[in-house]
């Protein structure tokens, strides 16, 4: 059995520059687009056809995220030409980079996965994880999974945000040390 370091709920969030096509970078630490609340998520890349539909299912979320302050970036592994083929099937308006390294999936605690064939995908990639930051920079609620059919339906994380958001200092859930 081997063990893994994770982030908690809770603990600040490490600063992560990421690569956009537009040739910009995002803080994936920061919210954008006046909110104040930040939702990552982590997807395994281009040779994943659950990732294009969860990415796309989120895109039909974002406007009630926006609504409670919420703002959406993405990031994979995929270099940017996989992530220029991958945006083809994605309808996705909130930000979308590319270039994870495997250093970057160990400080953030993710699952990682060879490819079974080289036909998949030519590197190692993470699989999939959700992470909202809240307005102090810190850990709100944390999903890694390792699995690509194990993703929290976007849906309950609107209707859980917004009661959480609603709640005067509701507190992060999980923090208790073992």
């Amino acid at each position: 059995m081997t063990n893994s370091i994770k982030l908690t709920a809770g603990s600040v969030f490490p600063s992560i520059e990421a690569s956009l096509l537009n040739g910009t970078t995002l803080d994936l630490s920061k919210a954008h687009s006046g909110a104040d609340w930040q939702m990552i998520v982590v997807y395994r890349g281009k040779h994943c056809p659950l990732c294009v539909r969860y990415l796309n299912l989120l895109e039909q979320h974002q406007n009630a995220l926006k609504e409670i302050g919420v703002s959406i970036s993405a990031i994979s592994a995929d270099s940017k030409e996989q992530l220029q083929t991958s945006m083809e099937k994605l309808t996705v308006t909130y930000p979308i980079a590319y270039g994870l390294t495997e250093q970057q999936m160990i400080q953030l605690g993710l699952y990682v996965s060879a490819p079974r064939t080289q036909q998949e995908t030519d590197h190692n990639y993470s699989e999939p994880a959700l992470f909202i930051i809240n307005d102090k920079g810190t850990l709100q609620a944390v999903d890694i999974s390792n699995a690509p059919f194990l993703r929290p339906d976007p849906e309950v994380i609107v209707r859980g945000l917004t009661f959480v958001r609603s709640q005067e200092g509701y507190p992060i859930r999980g923090t208790i040390a073992y």
